[in-house]
């Protein structure tokens, strides 16, 4: 059985395309999820009471490349959920509105721009090393 794969070899082999990747593919699904939050804020400017939401980015993303925590023996207490959704956070506003909307429109337009801008960076970059991994592959 020659065609059956080790123990372990695949997450070996998703481990080493994690690294050449490195953190670009999370940043990839981070900043969709956020152009999503600032797309509905932006959607929601007139809405009267809406609060507007946003990721922190760089939090998240050293959330992602830091270690991970676990429990190594079963007296140990699990870690307390701080919030319903820890990714989800609102914003405040610079200048509250008197309906209690706080959506900015052109914070959020800038925020929006910016975010799109940092995502095609990185699916540029990706698609760089794609292509080189591809070239390997191929032997050129």
């Amino acid at each position: 059985m020659a065609d059956t794969p080790r123990p372990g070899a695949r997450k070996y082999s998703m481990d080493r395309l994690d690294r050449f990747f490195g953190v670009h593919g999370s940043a990839l699904t981070l900043r969709s999820e956020r152009m999503g939050l600032l797309a509905s804020n932006i959607a929601n400017a007139a809405t009267p009471g809406y609060k507007a939401r946003d990721l922190d980015f760089h939090a998240l993303i050293a959330d992602r490349q830091g270690p991970t925590l676990s429990t190594t023996n079963s007296r140990h207490f699990a870690a307390p959920a701080s919030e319903e959704n820890p990714r989800i956070r609102y914003r405040l506003p610079v200048q509250p509105s008197l309906d209690g909307n706080t959506v900015e429109l052109a914070t959020e337009q800038l925020q929006f721009s910016e975010t799109a801008l940092r995502y095609r960076s990185s699916l540029s970059l990706l698609g760089g090393r794609i292509s080189s991994l591809t070239s390997a592959l191929k032997g050129e």
